[in-house]
Parts: structure tokens; C-alpha cells; sequence
């Protein structure tokens, strides 16, 4: 078994795999899960899945994304995928610069507020892609990205896992720099995903990302149910089915 994974040989069972426990602190009042995986993996659909089942369950809920949950994000991330030339450290020092605002602005609050935040990459992204893929060195780009959100890391990271062949055909749509990359460096950041995942069980779900949406999103349901907050809306059910 791997880091929890669900669906398939060696993939474990959602109900009876433990659920996370944070690796570090954050606000008691709120819940954060951060959706990783390759390039055309669903992140997008199982963020809106999510979104609308935590809703019917009276939380408050914020869907962002890395990078480009602000202002200043969507600015840097027009520079980072879309832009001319550049270099794997200048990258790496974008994505954490994008990641210290997009906390200290939107995150942190919103947990503070009790809010589920339900982000669509975050630190392990750059620890894949930059660190591993960009072969910066995984631990060096953790740290930078540690340092840079003050240490807050998610209660749940679900990684939708998909052959990166597989998620290439799944794009539309002109690809940015980073899809253009090849199929060796798109295969390192699935391994280091992979090694992510099995040094962190407790923090991570994995799962077979060409499942229906719908058997992905009740699997990511199981294992989120128990760490929901007190529901916003009084009179509303916390954790469970909608």
C-alpha cells in the first residue's frame, strides 16, 4: 500500500484507512485540503465536487488555486506558465513568492473564520515539480516553501494519480510551459509524488485519478468527513453525506 492509496491492486480501502492528522499547526476553527496531481488529473472537478457537497453541509468554502488565488497571484502566474524564458531557480522563487501571498492573504484567514479551504496545488507542487522534476533538490524547495507559508500544511492532501501520457491527452486548449515539458520530467514529478505520498500517510489519500469523478469524490468524502469543522449554518450536519 501507498500513502493511502485507494482503487485497484495494492490500493487501500477509504473507510477503513485512518484519517489525516495535521503536521503542523493551524487554526483550530477551520479545515484546509490541498488536491495534487499531473497535469489533467481532475483537480479542477473535484474541486467544484467538493465545493458543492461542503456547501450543502452549511460550511463556508473557499476554492483557490497556486498559482493565482490573488491578485498578485494571477499577475505571477501569467509570468511563470505563460511567459518567455524562465529559469528553473527564478520559477521555484516565483511559485513560493505566489504561495507567501496566497496565504497570508486568503488561506490563513479563511481558516481563521472557520472556513474549508479547498486549494488545487500547493507546497508539494513545487516539491514535485521544481524539486524533483526541475531537479533543484526536493528538501531545498520543501524548506523554501515552509518558510514562505510559516509552516502551514493541509489536513487532507488528495493526489489524483494518472500516467502522465494519460493526462496529456485530457488537455485542451493551447498547453503552458510546464505541460510542454517532456515525458521524462512529467514521469519524475509522478515518482516524487509517489515518495510524497509514502512518507506522509497520515496527510495523504491517493487515488486512481481515471476512476468516474463521482467514485473519486466519495472516496475524498470518506476520508474528509472527520476532520470537517462545525458547519457555519446552524442546524446544519457536519461530515457525512449531503
Amino acid at each position: 500500500m501507498l500513502g493511502g492509496r485507494v482503487g485497484g491492486a495494492g490500493y487501500a480501502d477509504p473507510v477503513t484507512t485512518p484519517p489525516p492528522r495535521p503536521t503542523t499547526a493551524l487554526p483550530a476553527t477551520g479545515c484546509f485540503v490541498a488536491l495534487e496531481g499531473g497535469d489533467g488529473a481532475g483537480k479542477t472537478t473535484q474541486q467544484e465536487l467538493l465545493g458543492r457537497w461542503l456547501r450543502g453541509l452549511g460550511h463556508e468554502v473557499v476554492l483557490t488555486r497556486e498559482p493565482g488565488g490573488t491578485e498578485l497571484g494571477r499577475v505571477l502566474r501569467e509570468a511563470v506558465l505563460h511567459g518567455g524564458d524562465v529559469d528553473p531557480r527564478t520559477e521555484a522563487l516565483l511559485y513560493a513568492t505566489d504561495r507567501a501571498h496566497h496565504v497570508h492573504q486568503l488561506v490563513r484567514p479563511a481558516l481563521g473564520r472557520g472556513a474549508v479551504v479547498v486549494t488545487d496545488r500547493y507546497i508539494d507542487s513545487s516539491v514535485a515539480y521544481q524539486g524533483a522534476a526541475r531537479e533543484l533538490g526536493a528538501a531545498e524547495i520543501r524548506d523554501l516553501s515552509l518558510w514562505a507559508t510559516e509552516g502551514l500544511l493541509p489536513h487532507l492532501t488528495v493526489l489524483l494519480d494518472l500516467d502522465p501520457a494519460a493526462g496529456a491527452a485530457r488537455i485542451t486548449g493551447a498547453p503552458d510551459r510546464i505541460e510542454r515539458e517532456s515525458a521524462a520530467f512529467h514521469t519524475r514529478v509522478r515518482e516524487h509524488y509517489f515518495a510524497l505520498a509514502a512518507a506522509d500517510p497520515a496527510r495523504y489519500l491517493v487515488l486512481d485519478a481515471t476512476w468516474p469523478p463521482e467514485r473519486i469524490h466519495a472516496a475524498v468524502r470518506e476520508r474528509l468527513a472527520p476532520l470537517l469543522p462545525a458547519p457555519a449554518v446552524p442546524g446544519a450536519r457536519a461530515g457525512g453525506r449531503p
